[in-house]
């Protein structure tokens, strides 16, 4: 009896691993279907961005490179303030 229904496990199995099998070429067979749908989506979304123009990008550009230089001497300053304040307070103390 046991032996029968070790046959029975067997070619359940092995019917499950068949299965698995073909689903996975079927799937496989898919990837190119779903690929070219992604690049379709993909240049339907491209369309609707809405770009700015060359002045826009220059105007923006400009204004990042002013509050860079601003907030770099800011920064500067502020840290040279401090360090010389530090500095003072430690030879102070040294003595």
């Amino acid at each position: 009896m046991a032996l029968a229904e070790r046959i029975k496990n067997r070619e359940i199995s092995r019917g499950a691993s068949e299965s698995e099998t073909s689903a996975f070429w079927e799937r496989l067979k898919e990837h190119p279907k779903h690929w070219g749908e992604f690049l379709h989506d993909v240049r339907v979304e491209m369309r609707q961005v809405t770009w700015p123009t060359q002045h826009e990008v220059m105007v923006t550009t400009f204004v990042v490179i002013v509050a860079v230089a601003f907030f770099g001497a800011f920064f500067f300053g502020v840290d040279s303030t401090v360090g010389y304040v530090l500095t003072r307070v430690f030879n102070i103390f040294k003595h």
